[in-house]
């Protein structure tokens, strides 16, 4: 079983303008489709044409490709820059689009800010906010702080550290969505 591959979609959670959480999503995702135990879809919040006076769980029939993915993903990865020691609101209500889709899945953040601290709060912001929709937050972080200093404009890696770091953080995402998928699939949860 441990050699079939998993499917971990991931999500950019910002729609702003000019934003420097694209160079580290973009290069996330590159690093997923580089391994031969990961599948993987890049989703952008700006693909999600949110209706302006209605959204939650009950419209989520309307974004057939993102909740089929959900449905189909061993675990998600966030990539979400820190606005205000917070997440971007489009990025909570794409999320809120689903709820029974995540249960017991893995999900794994990676934190952008312009500042030190690399998304740290926000991170903790979200984690209360997932574990409310049923996944379970991996143990290791992806943080990129003074984001502007770590891509290039075209969106190259200027801080080679980050090869190894990335490889820390997916390889503890694959355990752990390894470990729900069989979870999910032998052991009987009022959720399944």
């Amino acid at each position: 079983m441990a050699d079939d591959k998993i499917f971990i979609p991931l999500i950019l959670g910002t729609n702003r303008r000019d934003r420097k959480s694209e160079h580290a999503a973009k290069w996330v995702h590159q690093k997923l489709q580089e391994r031969d135990d990961i599948e993987t879809r890049l989703f952008d919040v700006r693909e999600f044409d949110l209706p302006r006076d209605h959204y939650g769980t009950e419209i989520g029939s309307q974004f057939p490709e993102w909740r089929d993915a959900v449905i189909k993903a061993d675990g998600l990865i966030v990539v979400t820059p820190e606005y205000n020691h917070g997440y971007p609101g489009t990025l909570k209500s794409v999320l809120d689009l689903l709820l029974k889709e995540y249960i017991h899945k893995a999900v794994a953040f990676v934190g952008v800010s312009a500042g030190p601290w690399g998304g740290t709060r926000v991170i903790e912001a979200m984690v209360p906010m997932v574990r409310e929709l049923g996944l379970a937050v991996t143990f290791t972080d992806l943080n990129f702080p003074k984001v502007g200093t770590k891509f290039d404009e075209k969106g190259e890696l200027l801080d080679p550290a980050y090869n190894d770091r990335v490889t820390g953080f997916l390889d503890e995402l694959v355990w752990m969505a390894r470990t729900l998928r069989w979870g999910r699939q032998n052991l009987k949860s009022k959720h399944h």
